[in-house]
This record gives structure tokens, C-alpha cells and sequence, in this order.
């Protein structure tokens, strides 16, 4: 484990080239096609994984041949920044075989979400890399022009900062705890950030402000994920909350809202929080960095975050 300020990599130009690797599920030819034609778009060159489009089970290839994938885009001096294709599952079972000196020796711009958690952990807590909670190349299929697209394309391309405001049809928006908070901002899925602990990462949040979305869960099952990482020790010292989409994590039973399970185990932090806000699983899926300074502001409902490329 390293500490010390974040390992900031260059911001992406034209030409540079991109390298979609698949370290999780396995990808359809098409979509994995229709991403690379938008970062085309943008005047960056692409370059497929040698092994993104094999299958094996539910996984985009056995984990040596996903891993000879990721270990290769990152000791390349040519690529300039990793995409990830997709999440799903998968990402555990390789992070423990990253060549972190290579990532070391030459940062790179690395994006990707959900499932893709555990290796945003794993590089900030062995490296320091400041990496972009953002769409995975699924996501960027829908053409160049589409939202997503172009918040990403901002975050990978340009040295400006991302602020968001809450999305008032988002589940937890109304999910409010005033105050305002400085510091760096970490995190990722919920679930993934509970199955990440008792593992050798363990990223230090004193003083960090935490983000957290998640999809597919039901109430307990996101306070069992709170309750884990509270357990754990994850959130001593927390500076602060942004909570971004929880989708489709309700129950038909008689059970308590997510939102409201949400207030009752953030609340008992007693630090500022703000939910809503437009990152996750849901239609809109803002890049923002994480190991980067921020500035949560639930008083302005702002969350304000530096970018990663310098």
C-alpha cells in the first residue's frame, strides 16, 4: 500500500490511442463496435483487447486472458487511457495480479463503473492512480452526442471540473443532511465496496468524502452493505456523503424504503450528505474522478469535483 497525493495522468488529446479491455463480463460484438466508433468521434485511435471479445462462462474470457489484457494496455507506453467495455462480474478475481509498477512507472486514464469498483480501489490503495467513475463502453454506444457521451468525453478530454447538482427524479433525492465538506473524494458501488472489505484494500477515508451508488439491490440488502463497511471501519473519520443512483432497489413487501435506509445509516455519521445525484446505474451516468479533490456542499446541493487528466 502507498500514500501520499494522487498520481494524476495526462488529460486525452486527439490521436491518442484508447484501449477497450473487458476485465468482467463478456461483451457483444456490436456494442463493443458502436463504442469504438464514438471514440473514433472524438479523433481518438482505438484499439480492441486481444482476448475483449472471447467468452468463457459468464466471464469475457478465462481471468489469465482478461488480465493479459489489462496488464497489457497499461504497460503499452502508446495507450494514454484503459476503458472498460462493460462490468457484470469478474473484476475480483483478477485485481490481485495488476502490474501496479507498470501502472506506476506510467499513469493512464482508467474509466469504468459498477463491477469495475474493485479495481478502482485496488489502484488507489497500490498506486495512488486517480481514476474516472464513469460509464463503461457499453454506455457510450448510444452515439457521441448522447449525455453520457459527452460528460465523459469532458472528463477524459479536458482539465475542467465536474459539478453536479441532485437529479430531483432520482429515488434519493430528497436524501439531504446539511453541512459542507472538503476532501478526496473515493468510492464506488456499494456492493462491491462491502465485498472489497476484509480484503488487503482497504482504501483510508479519514477525512475523504465517500460516493456510493447501486442497482439491483432490495433495502436490507444495501443497509447489510452499510452495515458492513461501518463494521469494517470504513467510515471512521468520513468527511461527507454524495449518494448517487440506487436503481431498482426497492421491495413490494412491507419493508422500508432505500432512501430511508439510506438516512437512518448515513445519518448516524453525522456528516453532510447529499443524494440524487446523477451517477450509476441509471440513465444518466456523469464521469467524475475519484482520488481527486471535492467539495460537497449540501447547503447549495453541489458536489464540485477536480478532474483527473492534468
Amino acid at each position: 500500500m502507498v500514500t501520499g497525493a494522487s498520481m494524476c495522468p495526462a488529460a486525452l488529446r486527439p490521436g491518442d490511442l484508447v484501449a477497450l479491455i473487458a476485465p468482467c463480463g463478456w461483451v457483444r460484438p456490436e456494442r463493443a463496435e458502436a463504442a469504438a466508433n464514438v471514440l473514433s468521434a472524438w479523433g481518438l485511435r482505438v484499439r480492441l483487447g486481444s482476448n475483449a471479445l472471447r467468452r468463457y462462462f459468464y466471464l469475457a474470457g478465462t481471468d489469465e486472458e482478461r488480465l493479459a489484457d489489462l496488464n497489457s494496455a497499461f504497460r503499452d507506453p502508446d495507450v494514454r487511457a484503459v476503458l472498460c467495455i462493460r462490468g457484470g462480474y469478474g473484476a475480483q478475481r483478477i485485481v490481485d495480479g495488476i502490474d501496479f509498477d507498470a501502472v506506476r512507472a506510467d499513469p493512464k486514464l482508467f474509466m469504468g463503473f459498477s463491477d469495475i469498483t474493485a479495481l478502482h480501489v485496488a489502484l488507489w490503495c497500490e498506486t495512488r492512480l486517480a481514476t474516472i467513475h464513469g460509464p463503461t463502453a457499453y454506455g457510450l454506444a448510444t452515439g457521441p452526442d448522447c449525455t453520457r457521451a459527452l460528460d465523459a468525453r469532458q472528463a477524459l478530454m479536458t482539465r475542467d471540473p465536474i459539478v453536479m447538482t441532485p437529479d430531483e427524479n432520482e429515488g434519493t433525492a430528497q436524501l439531504r443532511l446539511a453541512g459542507r465538506a472538503e476532501g478526496v473524494l473515493l468510492g464506488g458501488n456499494l456492493t462491491m465496496l462491502a465485498a472489497t472489505a476484509g480484503t488487503r484494500h482497504r482504501p483510508d477515508l479519514n477525512g475523504a468524502i465517500l460516493m456510493i451508488e447501486a442497482t439491483d439491490e432490495e433495502p436490507y440488502r444495501v443497509d447489510r452493505s452499510l452495515v458492513q463497511l461501518k463494521r469494517a471501519g470504513w467510515l471512521d473519520g468520513v468527511a461527507g456523503v454524495a449518494v448517487g443512483q440506487f436503481t431498482r432497489c426497492e421491495d413490494d413487501g412491507p419493508t422500508p424504503t432505500v432512501q430511508q435506509v439510506l438516512a437512518e445509516q448515513l445519518g448516524s455519521l453525522g456528516v453532510p450528505v447529499l443524494g440524487g445525484l446523477p451517477f450509476g446505474h441509471g440513465e444518466q451516468q456523469t464521469a467524475l474522478g475519484l482520488g481527486v479533490p471535492a467539495i460537497l456542499d449540501a447547503d447549495t446541493r453541489t458536489l464540485t469535483v477536480q478532474p483527473v487528466g492534468q
